[in-house]
């Protein structure tokens, strides 16, 4: 995987399980209001942020593509 990933965790969504932080510590960190955000807005393409965001029980996680805007998780139906 060599592609670059914008990741964003919808505020609104989130109830702050910590199970993305469990899964991809280096990918995700919890504020002070106990909600998920991600520690770097764009990053190399990677399992454990995709295996978080996979694993999110309210789907609150958004990858796409750096480049191109394209979905990655959750995939266009």
């Amino acid at each position: 995987m060599g592609d670059r990933w914008h990741v964003e965790v919808d505020r609104g969504v989130c109830i702050g399980s910590g199970m993305c932080v469990g899964t991809a510590p280096e990918g995700f960190a919890l504020d002070s209001a106990r909600q998920a955000r991600p520690r770097e807005a764009a990053t190399d393409a990677n399992e454990t942020v995709l295996a978080a965001a996979e694993n999110c029980p309210v789907e609150a996680i958004v990858i796409t593509l750096l480049d191109s805007g394209e979905p990655v998780f959750p995939p266009e139906e």
